[in-house]
């Protein structure tokens, strides 16, 4: 059984995470405090409670044949594979040193500098996130398809189910609860999420692991990974600490994890088109500059505010939508100034938090308008 061999595959997934949060400690800018602590308390709780949740899973015997196999291996499988190219990358680079006796890629990294560095500001700034808008995009379209073919399938079944939101579903606090005080509750806590919960959670679990490594490999002068050139794309600033990538990755990571999915795309909507269109506004139009913060514009937070309240009420409704949006506004016009705390990292793990508690303590769900359309 996989029971016997499951505490070497655990002792191996604890230490990759060990190795994985020194690292960031290792390679952090001492003088970005805030977003260290922010960061690595993101990532230690999701780690810690990833660990916490396989141990309770060896508790019940009935998750042992497949649900437990299939958790661990799609946990600590991406983790090898980042390894092992990490270690096929190094291994080319040197090959490709020796080859062009001690040179590198500054050659080809230097052109594809001065190419951005002539490019406007309005044009640079849509390169950089251009990719959280399509991630949430692409996330959104498997979901919608998805969720029509269960749909037709159940209705082809002759399965008269209606679609709804299950308030036990969407209070996270009260299932994580539940976990930790009652014994063997975690199968039943595990299948009453939404299957999507998991594709999004692990999807940004991915994405997240893939980022460390492309941070710690570009700090180093020894390592390599196929994405070290995104260091071309990022403010000098952002190269003496870590890139916004990575804490836009971790942050929704953190979300992902606390948040079930119709409250967790109204956060990745604001993160990347409220975000976006902060900025874009902003840069074009923005005249009154925020005292406190002179990189951005009173009229950049105003049109990134109203998009994140349209995006939250199309996914979890006006109330929350409201609170949200709020936060949204809040958050962007206090980073990073006065406050030295990425928007990327603050914002979706801050807007998780917000909405868990609100749940849980006035015992309100959500309304998600999309839901009534599809």
């Amino acid at each position: 059984m996989f029971i016997s061999i499951f505490y070497l595959w655990f002792l191996l997934l604890l230490f990759s995470y060990f190795i994985i949060l020194f690292a960031f400690l290792y390679f952090s800018s001492k003088s970005n405090i805030l977003n260290n602590i922010l960061g690595f308390g993101a990532l230690f709780f999701v780690f810690i409670n990833i660990l916490l949740f396989l141990l309770l899973m060896v508790q019940d015997e009935d998750l042992h044949d497949e649900t437990l196999p299939l958790f661990t291996f799609t946990l600590i499988l991406p983790i090898i594979f980042i390894g092992v190219t990490i270690l096929i990358s190094t291994g080319i680079g040197v090959f490709f040193r020796l080859i062009k006796k001690n040179k590198d890629f500054t050659e080809l990294e230097s052109g594809m500098e001065r190419k951005l560095k002539v490019m406007s500001k309005v044009k640079f700034d849509i390169i950089r996130k251009i990719n959280h808008v399509i991630i949430f995009i692409a996330l959104f379209i498997v979901w919608y398809l998805s969720y029509n073919m269960i749909k037709d399938f159940t209705q082809n079944e002759g399965k008269n189910q209606d679609i709804k939101i299950d308030p036990k579903i969407t209070n996270m606090l009260y299932l994580y609860l539940r976990l930790l005080t009652k014994p063997n509750s975690i199968e039943n806590v595990m299948f009453s999420l939404e299957w999507f919960y998991y594709v999004l959670f692990f999807f940004f679990y991915i994405l997240s692991l893939i980022m460390l490594a492309n941070e710690f490999t570009r700090k180093t002068k020894y390592l390599s990974f196929p994405f070290n050139l995104i260091k071309i794309i990022i403010s000098e600033e952002e190269k003496k600490s870590y890139s916004t990538y990575l804490y836009f990755g971790i942050g929704q990571m953190f979300a992902a994890f606390l948040c079930p999915p119709m409250v967790f795309f109204a956060i990745l909507g604001m993160s990347s088109i409220g975000d976006l269109m902060t900025s874009q506004v902003g840069i074009r139009y923005g005249k009154r500059q925020i005292s406190w913060n002179p990189k951005k514009t009173y009229e950049g937070t105003l049109a990134g505010t109203i998009t994140s309240l349209i995006i939250s009420v199309i996914f979890i409704g006006p109330l929350y939508g409201m609170i949200l949006a709020g936060t949204f506004m809040i958050f962007d016009m206090f980073t990073n100034k006065p406050i030295n705390l990425s928007d990327n990292l603050l914002i979706p793990i801050g807007c998780a938090i917000i909405y868990v508690f609100v749940r849980y303590i006035f015992d309100i769900d959500y309304f998600s308008i999309i839901l009534q359309y599809v």
